[in-house]
């Protein structure tokens, strides 16, 4: 269904498409939404298929394309973390592992977010002592790490355990990871027993230790006998919005679960959105790479079968979709539809908070409007070495993760705050003046007076108006709840900029109008004040995104060897070098003369080598 412009309205299928166009064109019995869409259709376009699956998954790979805004729509489309276990090496090596699965070894997973791999590693940590370590770091230990000293891995690198006593914390590791918890138990129970035979009481106590955690951890889940891998999937639906939680059940046992907020413009009830969410979830591009036995709903949606044959031909092997259940299974139901309530009520509520604080930072700055988007600008860096500026966006939804952006700062004195603020504002509204975005309603710039002057002075060159600009400056105390809100002198209003031409004649003894001390004026606020919680909320979200991306930058730049990027030095000579020499610093010791030693290094590349690694 398509709009006056051509946009698409809306995807759907149908084995009788008569039946189905003609129900969007009852006289009565249509609901709100469904009647908004048919005002706005224009025209229809009809593709027929040869079979129902070819129906569905053209259905699919046309939302994903078009993103048409009265279908319900997935937006999450991350690969999943899995942990890896190599079984190449004498001493495999466990890791964690996202992307494609090039490597030869084993897979386990796939988990439903970073964290619930780092909390499985780090009980694997504790209870078999896997090594962790990249092999790099491996292969050139002279002495056990930290990991080591604080009972965290066998040190295997400096060969303090046996090949055979290693491999059998790798069986152990992998029994675990398999959900053989019961097996792994009863053997570790024999094993204590022997030891305790032979009076090794030490050993014994450390199998102990091993058994009370994995029967602690097997008391806080719910676990299904056998090797049941199973997706446990609950919607739940209040007013506009919906909630669809998953449970990853591998080998019986939870390896954790994932809140869905998928838009749901047409659907009216949970049935609904399960039918729109399921296909989009499982037979999108690679949907997750690893397919449960089984699919659990806690509504019956229509075309289960037809679904069941479209995901269990992608998987390569059979899936069944199953509403609801018996013992085990329906206590994972009710546990998913739990936390979708109270997850899409806490969402709800959230939303509403937002919304209060934008109606007091509002009533705060004295807009005539509710401002709908603001913006906040962040710089960081260490010393002046890889300064990043930050950009984050909040609507009355919350964060706006998409409009989000980092500029990497280029060309100006190391540690000039001032101009790092200037040139992230000059490339990020030149963009938006160009068509490229949207402008913010109210631009908070975290810094004092001097950003704040050169904030204005570049928006009033690129002709920017209408944007109400506010300096966010840390307080005396420099604690959050003491921040000092900062305004144009000019009235009690946040500074709209004016025309270029204003504020040249009004700044034409000055270079930045932040030269002048009286321009502007302290806003006072008060600490409990809704407004300051969302500007101090933006505020600290610029400041994470931020730093993350010079943390980036700045670790990207340290791990580049000294000689990457001079001319006419490749992967050859860099190895030549660093092998003649013994190391990157011999390498800037040594003389044109020495270095023209090497194999393969002539008199002009030896002397590129030297003026680059003494900057002559």
């Amino acid at each position: 269904m398509f709009g006056e412009n051509g946009d698409v309205l809306y995807v759907g299928k149908a084995k009788n498409l008569r039946k189905r166009v003609s129900s969007y064109f009852r006289r009565t019995g249509l609901a709100p939404k469904t009647q908004a869409l048919v005002r706005r259709i224009a025209n229809i376009d009809v593709t027929v298929t040869q079979t129902e699956i070819e129906a569905l998954l053209l259905e699919q790979n046309l939302i994903k394309q078009n993103r048409p805004p009265f279908n319900i729509l997935l937006r999450d489309d991350k690969s999943y973390p899995y942990i890896f276990l190599s079984d190449r090496d004498q001493y495999p090596q466990l890791s964690f592992h996202r992307g494609s699965k090039r490597r030869k070894g084993s897979y386990y997973g796939p988990f439903p977010s970073v964290s619930a791999v780092r909390e499985s590693m780090g009980f694997l940590q504790k209870i078999f002592r896997v090594r962790q370590c990249e092999d790099s770091f491996f292969k050139n230990r002279s002495r056990p790490c930290l990991q080591y000293q604080i009972d965290r891995c066998t040190g295997p690198c400096v060969d303090l355990i046996t090949p055979d006593d290693y491999q059998r914390d790798v069986r152990h590791t992998q029994m675990f990871l398999e959900g053989k918890s019961d097996k792994l138990i009863r053997e570790l129970e024999g094993d204590m027993d022997q030891a305790s035979q032979q009076l090794a009481f030490e050993r014994a106590g450390v199998i102990r230790d091993q058994i009370s955690a994995l029967r602690k951890i097997q008391a806080e889940q719910i676990v299904e006998s056998g090797s049941g891998n199973i997706d446990v999937l609950a919607a739940y639906q209040e007013g506009d919005q919906g909630c669809v939680h998953v449970l990853y059940i591998r080998h019986g046992r939870i390896l954790g679960s994932r809140s869905f907020y998928p838009k749901v413009p047409l659907a009216t009830s949970a049935a609904e959105i399960l039918a729109n969410f399921v296909p989009q979830y499982y037979l999108r591009d690679g949907a997750r790479g690893d397919f449960p036995r089984e699919i659990i709903l806690n509504e019956k949606i229509e075309e289960s079968e037809l679904l069941e044959d479209a995901i269990s031909k992608l998987a390569g092997h059979r899936i069944n979709l199953k509403y609801r259940g018996r013992s085990t299974r329906r206590q994972w139901i009710e546990l998913a539809e739990n936390t979708a309530r109270q997850n899409l009520n806490n969402r709800i509520a959230s939303k509403q908070n937002t919304l209060q604080r934008f109606e007091s930072l509002q009533a705060l700055l004295k807009l005539e409007e509710l401002p709908e988007r603001l913006e906040c600008f962040d710089i960081s860096h260490s010393s002046g070495e890889a300064t990043v500026a930050s950009c984050v966006v909040f609507d009355t939804n919350g964060p706006l993760k998409s409009d989000y952006r980092r500029l990497n700062i280029k060309g100006i004195t190391a540690g000039d705050d001032y101009a790092a603020m200037e040139q992230a504002l000059t490339r990020r509204y030149t963009r938006l003046q160009k068509g490229e975005g949207k402008l913010p309603d109210v631009l908070l710039i975290d810094g004092g007076k001097g950003q704040l002057g050169r904030a204005i002075s570049v928006l009033a060159e690129l002709g920017v108006v209408g944007v109400h600009v506010v300096g966010v400056a840390k307080g005396k105390t420099r604690k959050a709840g003491f921040e000092t809100l900062l305004l144009s002198n000019s009235n009690s209003k946040p500074f709209s900029v004016p025309s270029a031409s204003n504020l040249q004649s009004q700044t034409s003894d000055n270079q930045y109008p932040e030269a002048d001390e009286n321009r502007y004026k302290e806003l006072p606020v008060d600490t409990e004040s809704p407004a300051l919680l969302l500007i101090q909320n933006i505020r600290d979200e610029a400041h994470r995104f931020a730093i993350t991306g010079h943390r980036q930058r700045r670790d990207k730049k340290r791990r580049l060897s000294t000689l990457e990027g001079i001319a006419g030095v490749g992967p050859k000579r860099r190895r030549e070098l660093l092998r003649f020499f013994g190391g990157a610093k011999e390498v800037e010791r040594a003389s044109i003369a020495e270095l023209m030693r090497v194999p393969g290094i002539n008199k002009k590349v030896a002397e590129a080598i030297y003026s680059r690694l003494h900057n002559e």
